[in-house]
């Protein structure tokens, strides 16, 4: 199945709902920030990822975004200073580590 590239980024108002939301997300994806996810996904997992934070989300009172990154704007990601980021090109999702250094691939 084809993989995408997708940023998870959240403002959840209780401690208790964040700390679940940031352990639910650990198991789809890699923590760029804080509240920040990065998830290579496939069609079946961005949905249970979706079923799930909705879930754990309280509607009135949370910010969840899921935004997919195509595979130009993916080339085109630049990280000043921080962690690793999931990088996608023509021969696949490499990591590129901060300064845009390409690394191995996943």
């Amino acid at each position: 199945m084809i993989k995408r590239l997708y940023v998870v980024m959240y403002d959840v108002v209780s401690d208790r709902r964040r700390v679940k939301l940031h352990n639910s997300l650990l198991n789809y994806g890699t923590p760029v920030q804080y509240s920040v996810f990065e998830c290579l996904l496939d069609a079946r997992q961005i949905d249970e990822l979706t079923k799930e934070i909705t879930r754990k989300m309280n509607k009135r009172l949370d910010t969840i975004r899921i935004y997919p990154i195509c595979l130009e704007c993916a080339k085109k990601v630049k990280v000043l200073n921080g962690k690793d980021v999931l990088v996608a090109s023509e021969r696949g999702i490499h990591i590129s580590s901060p300064g845009g250094n390409e690394g191995g691939s996943t």
